[in-house]
């Protein structure tokens, strides 16, 4: 039988714009410490595979997890959430 796996999406910020079809991506979640109970921001940085070169530094993106495309990318952007704004 041929099961569908579910692929994790995530949402972040592109922070870095600078790669060829790639983008790099910072997702922050919000966690509570074990001992304290203080909500803490922990964040991490991903690259994510953008075919177009579409999004921009600023930009809210989801992503979703995919096979590895290359040594450190194996998320893609699935779609814009909210574009940059621009003064």
């Amino acid at each position: 039988m041929s099961e569908t796996k579910v692929k994790r999406t995530l949402v972040g910020k592109v922070v870095s714009d600078k790669m060829d079809k790639t983008v790099t991506v910072l997702i922050e979640r919000k966690v509570k410490h074990p001992v304290i109970g203080k909500v803490m921001v922990r964040s991490k940085k991903v690259h994510a595979h953008d075919e177009t070169n579409q999004y921009k530094a600023g930009d809210t993106v989801e992503v979703a997890e995919s096979r590895p495309l290359s040594r450190t990318k194996s998320w893609v952007v699935t779609r814009l959430v909210e574009a940059a704004r621009t003064l």
